[in-house]
């Protein structure tokens, strides 16, 4: 038989995956485990994001969820706000401000999400692969089972291990859809018949079975071929961005055997078998790279061993490893950062100065007044509508309408007092009589005051200001001077 030749041991890379063969066949991937300043870091961001991604939803707060996106009626809940389809601006806002805080991340460090918040890395690093340890051992004893012949040992593994992920992407099925459709609504569904809600069951288990496939066996595939990210990042990074990059000045040349004059890299490989794509970061900046920071934490506890400084794989840009000191906030991050300032202040100001209790109150579209007589007195009587709409997650009554600043006045609506349900809207006609000497000059600013109670019986004040019509009496007098 003619005898294989790995390329690898020749030097020479070949231009294919690093999760393929030489004849196109996957090579499963089983990092090895590591330890560091950098895996600390990131398993204290794991654990806040698992708290959000599968505990949150869960948690409920002020008699709410604590974050939903019931996006059949169009109700949003975060931590006690509730907002409704009419407050899509501040929807825009949030996505707005998510897309050009990730560009901006990019711009200056590079795949910083992909290795540190993205769920595909947090769920696969932190849950699965644990699961993986704990069942079938260390990453070498878990290469050796998958080289082995099935035995029943080999079987009973591998079904432990497979029933224990279909359990964990069965709660983070249920978990994801509890944002959209509600905690309590999903544990009403799972504890009656399927058949009573179909449709909604049928999504679980689909969910429940692509979150099966993909973190249980399809993992750093998905990164490579899938998503999208990894392509347009060459668009927002350029060599002022920070990456992880492996420092040639000090490594090369490699430590081989018969050579004495070698770099730092002592080409233990290390950084190769802790990587989750298996890439070879020392060949450059690589589509593959997640910048999970692994072969980083791999290789400055190698340099520990051998004597070396640290930071012959690091946090660093292209221009700094070249020996020029440029500042990773280019011209294009400046402009990231001011528009996602803009965004965030943007979204501050709706969110402060959006109110319980959304008012409009409008003129009638006859004429601005009319004047009529009455007990030998002249009356101008206004006609207003007012608009309505409750925006919090509780009923709201609403007791009365008044105008602080006018005296000898009466306001007039017949529908007082008026309920309104959460996100429900409402025209209201207001009639407001004075008489004609309160408003000589035609014209007069006042104030209202809307008084209001909620189902809780808590009473709230909302203040505003109006304009009143009437004849210019002032005008006429002058008139008849002259």
């Amino acid at each position: 038989m003619k005898k294989e030749i790995n390329l690898e041991h020749l030097g020479i890379i070949p231009e294919r995956p690093p999760s393929l063969d030489q004849k196109g066949n996957r090579k499963k991937i089983h990092p090895a485990k590591v330890r560091g300043k950098f895996k600390q870091a990131r398993t204290l961001m794991q654990a806040f994001l698992i708290f959000i991604f599968l505990i949150l939803p869960w948690i409920p707060y002020k008699g709410e969820q604590s974050i939903l996106f019931d996006i059949a009626n169009r109700k949003f809940v975060f931590f006690g706000h509730t907002f409704y389809s009419h407050d899509s601006p501040l929807l825009f806002f949030l996505i707005s401000i998510g897309v050009f805080s990730i560009f901006l991340m990019t711009a200056v460090w590079g795949r910083v999400w992909c290795g540190w918040a993205c769920p595909q890395t947090v769920f696969i690093d932190s849950i699965f692969r644990r699961i993986e340890e704990w069942i079938e051992g260390t990453y070498i004893y878990r290469r050796k089972l998958d080289q082995e012949p099935w035995t029943s040992k080999k079987i009973l593994k591998k079904i432990i291990k497979w029933t224990v992920f279909f359990l964990m992407s069965s709660h983070i099925a249920h978990s994801f859809t509890a944002y959209f459709v509600g905690a309590k609504e999903l544990v009403w569904v799972t504890t009656h018949s399927p058949f009573e809600n179909l449709d909604l069951f049928v999504f679980v288990q689909f969910f429940t079975a692509i979150t099966l496939f993909n973190f249980g066996w399809f993992r750093e595939q998905f990164c490579l071929i899938v998503c999208p990210y990894g392509r347009f990042q060459s668009v927002l990074m350029d060599e002022n961005s920070k990456a992880i990059l492996y420092d040639p000045n000090r490594g090369e040349p490699r430590k081989t055997r018969g050579l004495k004059d070698h770099g730092d890299c002592v080409n233990c490989f290390r950084c190769v078998n802790v990587c989750p794509t298996g890439i070879d970061i020392r060949n450059g900046l690589q589509l593959e790279c997640i910048a999970c920071t692994a072969c980083a934490d791999a290789c400055d506890e190698i340099m520990d061993k051998v004597g070396y400084p640290k930071g012959l794989i690091k946090y660093t840009s292209e221009s700094e490893l070249k020996g020029e000191k440029k500042s990773s906030f280019t011209t294009r991050s400046w402009i990231y950062l001011c528009i996602l300032i803009v965004l965030i202040l943007s979204f501050s100001t709706i969110l402060l100065n959006r109110k319980p209790l959304e008012i409009k109150i409008v003129r009638a579209i006859e004429s601005p007044y009319s004047v009529v007589t009455s007990n030998d007195k002249t009356i101008v009587i206004n006609h207003f509508r007012l608009h309505l709409t409750n925006q919090t997650a509780h009923d709201i009554q609403l007791d009365k309408f008044e105008l602080k600043d006018f005296e000898e006045l009466e306001n007039i609506s017949p529908e007082l007092s008026i309920p309104l349900k959460p996100n429900e809207s409402k025209w209201v006609h207001l009639f407001i009589k004075f008489s004609l000497e309160k408003v000589p000059t035609g014209k007069k600013g006042v104030h209202w005051e809307i008084s209001y109670h909620n189902s809780q019986s808590t009473m709230e004040n909302i203040t505003g200001e109006m304009t009143l019509l009437g004849p210019n009496t002032q005008k006429k007098k002058t008139h008849s001077k002259d």
